[in-house]
């Protein structure tokens, strides 16, 4: 028997009230999941803030209405039980899941939220025989629904085109600080400065196999240290440059690929073959580094080629001349 599974109940074995309790805790979670989301945003986007503020507003009203339909049906005493003690019903991320999601992915979480809660009580009554219970399961479905056109409605209230340009604005630079702007120095890093090991030791040694080895080993180890570095050194309250977990897999993960990019043909076991298959990706990963920096940092292309190109190059030459010398 799977653990945790064995208390929990098919929808379907509930009762009317346990149906109202479950909607009453349905709606006190996903309050308190749109202020998680208000407070998250209300100093960076208050229009947004004001938003879920209202939208969780709405959960409350809709509570306070379950909550004395069941005063009035079944008494003071509601039955305690949750989405996670029912099998099949629609899941919520933990709210401590929130605190790093952006903007964006609020927004479309808070839209799935009401449409899924929706589309569960719609099927939910179509396939429930009690009258009763078909109608309360109709009942809910059509405050789900109301939910997500009163969502609609905030959002044209708080949401004007100046405000939502302007938070707009706002998460495409965060988007940049946490993921372009660290990702794109770890594949700076991992695409220039393991040129000179790589390349020395293929002069040097003139074997495929043993410049794999050393491309590799310099690859995994630039991609560690720099995504530790980026991690630990900013944990992003004061700079706003978001979380160092992120920007460490970002910056980590395109320092070894730039490593791996040309480590990789090395894997060819003619020398030469090798040398130059390597050397195309290099000029290729350069160049992409040169675009990166002038579509995303909006640094001149000229000056981007060769900030980038004439580096990469004077680092290739110096591991060239060391291994051959």
């Amino acid at each position: 028997m799977i653990p945790g599974f064995a208390s929990r109940r098919r929808f379907s074995e509930l009762s009317e009230q346990e149906v109202l309790a479950l909607a009453i805790s349905s709606e006190e979670d996903d309050a308190r999941i749109y202020r998680l989301y208000a407070e998250k945003l209300r100093k960076q986007y208050p229009a947004s803030a004001a938003v879920f503020d209202g939208m969780a507003a709405e959960e409350d009203e809709h509570r306070r209405r379950l909550i004395e339909r069941h005063r009035a049906r079944f008494g003071e005493v509601i039955p305690l039980i949750r989405r996670e003690h029912v099998a099949g019903f629609y899941a919520r991320k933990p709210v401590w899941l929130g605190t790093n999601l952006s903007l964006e992915t609020m927004r479309g979480e808070a839209e799935s939220m009401e449409r899924e809660a929706a589309n569960f009580y719609t099927r939910a009554a179509q396939r429930s025989s009690d009258a009763d219970t078909r109608k309360l399961l109709g009942d809910l479905a059509a405050a789900e629904q109301g939910h997500e056109k009163k969502a609609e409605a905030l959002e044209a209230e708080h949401l004007t085109g100046d405000a939502k340009a302007e938070e707009d604005r706002a998460a495409y630079r965060q988007f940049i600080l946490t993921w372009v702007q660290p990702g794109l120095a770890g594949l700076m890093d991992g695409s220039v400065s393991t040129l000179a090991p790589i390349f020395a030791t293929a002069f040097a040694t003139q074997n495929s196999h043993t410049t794999l080895l050393v491309g590799l080993a310099s690859a995994t180890g630039a991609g560690i240290s720099m995504g530790f570095t980026e991690a630990a050194h900013d944990d992003g309250v004061i700079s706003g440059r978001g979380s160092p977990l992120k920007r460490g897999l970002a910056s980590g993960l395109m320092t070894a690929a730039g490593g791996f990019g040309h480590a990789l043909p090395y894997f060819i076991t003619d020398f030469w073959t090798a040398t130059t298959v390597a050397m195309i990706v290099v000029f290729i990963e350069l160049w992409v580094i040169a675009w990166i920096q002038n579509k995303y940092m909006e640094t001149p292309f000229l000056r981007a080629v060769l900030q980038v190109v004439l580096g990469g190059a004077l680092v290739f030459a110096a591991g060239s001349l060391i291994g051959a010398g």
